[in-house]
């Protein structure tokens, strides 16, 4: 039996069928074109994650965004990392951001109607015009950053290493820090009341965030706060329509939105997977990864191992098996925002984004309808590029 091979057609049309082959028969799989290890068993990704570092991003992501927190480690990653956490959890979302989440969701939702695409009308604006207002950045220039936000996801997601897409990166990063460094030097001498002036004020033991780590975290939000959101109110809104029982149980039920959302990141993993680097040699059931040496966690097979979830191919936002108490969590049982120490930083955000954005589709169009099947595509981040729906 040949191994699959991540970036061959047979394996972008349907990724699922050949994570099993890899789980089943190659459960540590050295993959030439990228030079990566593959790792596509529960247990081992979630090892993975905990365990090995983010080394590899200096490679993988600092040429199109700087150096980031998520690249950091030990004391320097948990300072900077305590440095913006607060912004996106418990009292400071609720007050400060979710009025954002609120106007940014109904001014999108208004207009709709008749049949139209949710992916191009709201699913890919909408994060990035809430990550616009919570930064207090010009509405206007929502447009840029829709730009840069499409150039970044590209970029991460290069897997082929396309030249072209390297340098569209490129000239995003630089574009993005012409924008952002003079904004981001004039909130630090006259902060107002937006995430943008708390990250330029924010101290722990006399440590702050230079301008170009602020830039930087900024082109990081862009990506993983609007990739994740965007791709998964698609997929989350598919799966309800598709799934009338369970869609007629949140309709009846609002609070079983969360359990739809977090069984939604189970299900379909918007990013398929991600790069670890241990520093030291990593046991794993399939063998050893060397230290140094570069691991893709294939997170949406570690989120369909039947060995950790029951029926997994099965969409079931009842499920027993997936914990809820813990879903949004550094603890959680799926492998969607990562685990341990790199855990994202962004969840309760997404979190927020989709609950709202979600529940005021669904109350704004009692009768919201699929037009016709949708096709998930993508290797590295995966949904359907196109959402068709009769808004009634």
């Amino acid at each position: 039996m040949d191994a699959p091979d991540i970036l061959s057609p047979e394996f972008a049309a349907d990724p699922y069928p050949h994570y099993a082959v890899l789980r089943d028969h190659f459960p540590l799989l050295w993959h030439e074109a990228t030079q990566t290890y593959l790792v596509s068993r529960y247990e081992d990704v979630a090892k993975a994650l905990k365990e090995a570092g983010n080394r590899n991003y200096e490679w993988q992501l600092e040429p199109v965004h700087g150096r980031t927190i998520i690249q950091m480690d030990g004391r320097e990653h948990a300072t900077k990392r305590a440095l913006v956490t607060p912004s996106f959890r418990g009292r400071e979302l609720a007050t400060k951001f979710v009025p954002v989440i609120e106007r940014t969701a109904a001014g999108l939702i208004e207009p709709l109607s008749g049949v139209d695409d949710l992916v191009s009308r709201f699913s890919t604006r909408y994060p990035v015009g809430v990550i616009v207002g919570m930064l207090g950045l010009p509405p206007q220039d929502e447009h840029l950053f829709q730009r840069w936000y499409t150039s970044v996801v590209a970029f991460i997601s290069n897997l082929a290493q396309d030249p072209a897409v390297i340098e569209a990166g490129a000239r995003t990063r630089d574009e993005l820090a012409a924008y952002m460094i003079p904004i981001v030097e004039a909130r630090r001498a006259d902060p107002g009341d937006d995430l943008l002036s708390t990250l330029c004020t924010a101290e722990i033991d006399g440590v702050r965030m230079t301008s170009e780590e602020i830039k930087a975290f900024v082109s990081m939000l862009l990506a993983a706060g609007g990739e994740t959101t965007d791709k998964a109110i698609t997929c989350l809104v598919r799966n309800l329509l598709t799934h009338p029982d369970q869609l007629a149980a949140v309709r009846s039920d609002p609070e079983l939105l969360d359990r739809a959302f977090a069984e939604t990141l189970r299900h379909d993993s918007v990013v398929q997977m991600v790069m670890r680097q241990p520093e030291t040699d990593l046991e794993l059931s399939g063998g050893t990864v060397p230290a140094g040496g570069t691991v893709t966690c294939l997170i949406a097979s570690a989120n369909r191992d039947p060995s950790r979830f029951t029926d997994p191919d099965a969409f079931d936002l009842f499920r027993p098996d997936l914990d809820m108490t813990r879903a949004y969590t550094a603890g959680a049982n799926h492998t969607a925002f990562a685990l341990g120490r790199h855990f994202c930083v962004g969840a309760q955000l997404a979190r927020a984004e989709v609950r709202i954005g979600v529940t005021m589709l669904l109350d704004r169009f009692p009768g919201l309808r699929l037009m016709e099947e949708p096709h998930d595509a993508g290797v590295f981040t995966r949904a359907p590029e196109k959402l068709l729906l009769a808004f009634e």
